[in-house]
């Protein structure tokens, strides 16, 4: 069989061209992570979920083991850690390395096994963190230069150090707003942040914003402003970069809040307190919010509470009237509650139906954009088989489409699984995905799990290799632009009844480790690790071959 060169080369023009080279690599959007959370009384099962997508450049997943330390050893801190890091070389920096060492705390005696990522989501014990970067008044911001930032504490080291030392979703809300208060909260991205902290019984939402540059760790004052409120057990609650919590009650058991919760506002002249005004936690430190925030609850709280409000009408077989589609004004933070009731129960699988939204059939679906219309049979205007909802933005300057953000973004992300009823190694089960989850297959790693494929430990954005779970995905996905309309159809062909396999197989899967664990737990794991790698490895055989179909299929569209 001879190779088409010429095909190759035209292809590859193609890609760089009009699907944009920066696609290929690490996705930099601040604000690219949606984070999903639900209690135990909402869950088809009784799991409690959170979830979270990420679009940090390192996505390498890798299980840390838990060891013992010598009394008065101290821990590291880190910066850069969700960054892909690299050496004098233009090397990825190893699994292991993450990133400069800017300071310590003390030690503790033993940590405990968790699976590494960029923003690390999950341990042994099942305590799970969902991450969103959130936006701060300019007055808060606290930017790092190395040798002048007194802050030190960046929410994915904190984020760690919980996964580390802590069991519960109340123990690490404790430890990482003690570790932000005491070392000062240094934002990696820019913002403030949201973490959704869950355990099989409960979930918290805790929001962080920094406190400026000028503070002083030998003053005495937090280093951190913070509250924190949980989620009732019968309801969802969305981060969608943007802060939640409003009214603060710290005569409610639900609610905690550092110190400083509302003097700070009062400092910076945000809040009067002799005003009839109550203080809004929202409104005091975060800016107004933006359209890409909005869309993100508006599409999830419709769906899951329809009957809850009337909601702004935004799809397109029922728009809000007359004149254009964006003619509808934009509704404020305040018209979406903190969480509410879900009208019925959701699986692990409508979460993952939520990440991977484009926003089929709203407007703010970018497949609809007019730059799309092209004339079909009868000269009727029909979607372009190219029309896709991640053009790259070369092509959308050159068609001059208007940019809606979905649901996720390029990079990595989870739905936690997180369940009472077994043992810890058997009930926690981290649904992982690498790329874009529209694209990409969930696999799912239970808590016990003491190894990943190396496939999913290797990942450099600029240079390809057959061995990392990443690129093949961004590959497929790179292809499915060739005819998006008509290839997503082959991928759902090839991705979904192997994902609908690890959801048919999971009782059995898990009725077999619990025999094996009541045995012995060692087996257990064992079995889990190696039917963990063994999927791992069949998701990217399945992309590899994917690839070859489309490009067989598609390829000579571009020729």
């Amino acid at each position: 069989m001879k190779y088409n060169w010429l095909k190759t080369a035209v292809l590859m023009c193609w890609f760089v061209v009009f699907l944009g080279a920066p696609a290929f690599g690490a996705e930099t959007d601040p604000e690219g992570c949606t984070v999903i959370g639900v209690g135990r009384l909402a869950t088809v099962d009784g799991s409690v979920f959170t979830s979270h997508t990420d679009c940090c450049s390192e996505c390498r997943v890798h299980v840390v083991p838990g060891r013992t330390y010598s009394k008065g050893a101290e821990a590291p801190v880190h910066w850069g850690m969700v960054y892909f890091g690299r050496d004098d070389d233009r090397r990825a920096l190893p699994l292991g390395n993450y990133g400069e060492v800017i300071g310590s705390i003390p030690q503790v005696e033993e940590t405990y096994t968790y699976f590494h990522t960029g923003y690390s989501q999950m341990n042994e014990h099942q305590l799970a963190i969902g991450e969103s970067t959130c936006s701060q008044k300019e007055e808060l911001q606290v930017y790092y230069m190395e040798g002048i930032t007194r802050q030190i504490m960046t929410v994915e080291q904190a984020q760690v150090f919980a996964l580390q030392r802590c069991k519960t979703a109340r123990e690490a809300l404790d430890l990482i707003t003690v570790l932000v208060e005491k070392y000062g909260f240094l934002p990696s991205c820019g913002g403030s942040e949201a973490l959704c902290i869950a355990d099989p019984k409960e979930l918290w939402i805790l929001e962080i914003f920094s406190v400026g540059p000028e503070w002083d760790p030998d003053s005495g004052k937090p280093g951190a402003i913070w509250a924190a409120r949980r989620v009732p057990d019968d309801h969802l609650a969305v981060i969608s970069n943007y802060v939640r919590i409003r009214e603060i009650d710290l005569e409610n058991p639900d609610y905690k809040a550092s110190s400083n919760y509302k003097q700070a506002a009062i400092d910076f002249g945000w809040y009067d307190p002799h005003s009839d005004r109550p203080f809004i936690w929202q409104e005091a430190y975060a800016p107004p919010i933006k359209e890409g925030n909005l869309s993100r609850l508006w599409l999830i709280y419709s769906q899951v509470a329809p009957s809850f409000k009337d909601w702004p009408k935004r799809s397109l077989t029922r728009p809000a009237g007359p004149g254009t589609l964006y003619a509808q004004g934009i509704e404020g933070a305040e018209f979406y509650p903190f969480s509410v009731k879900p009208e019925k129960k959701l699986s692990v699988q409508d979460i993952i139906a939520f990440q991977r939204s484009a926003f089929e059939d709203t407007i703010y679906d970018m497949t609809w954009d007019p730059a799309w219309m092209v004339s079909g049979r009868d000269n009727r205007m029909q979607k372009s088989p190219l029309a896709t909802p991640f053009a790259s933005p070369v092509l959308k300057q050159l068609l001059r489409i208007r940019h809606h953000r979905t649901i996720a973004t390029q990079g990595y992300g989870m739905v936690a699984q997180l369940r009472d009823w077994l043992p810890a190694a058997v009930g926690g089960v981290y649904w992982f995905y690498v790329d874009n989850p529209y694209v990409s297959t969930y696999v799912p790693i239970y808590a016990g799990v003491e190894e990943v494929s190396e496939l999913y430990k290797n990942y450099d954005y600029e240079r390809y290799s057959e061995k990392s779970a990443r690129w093949a995905v961004d590959y497929v996905e790179k292809m499915l632009h060739l005819r998006w309309q008509a290839a997503v159809k082959d991928l759902r062909e090839a991705r979904d009844p192997l994902e609908a396999g690890f959801f048919k197989d999971q009782p059995e899967i898990e009725k077999k480790a619990l025999v094996l664990y009541r045995e012995d737990p060692a087996l257990a794991k064992k079995y889990l690790t190696d039917l963990t790698i063994s999927r791992m490895e069949q998701i990217v055989k399945m992309y590899r071959n994917l690839r070859i179909k489309l490009l067989v299929k598609y390829g000579g569209d571009v020729i």
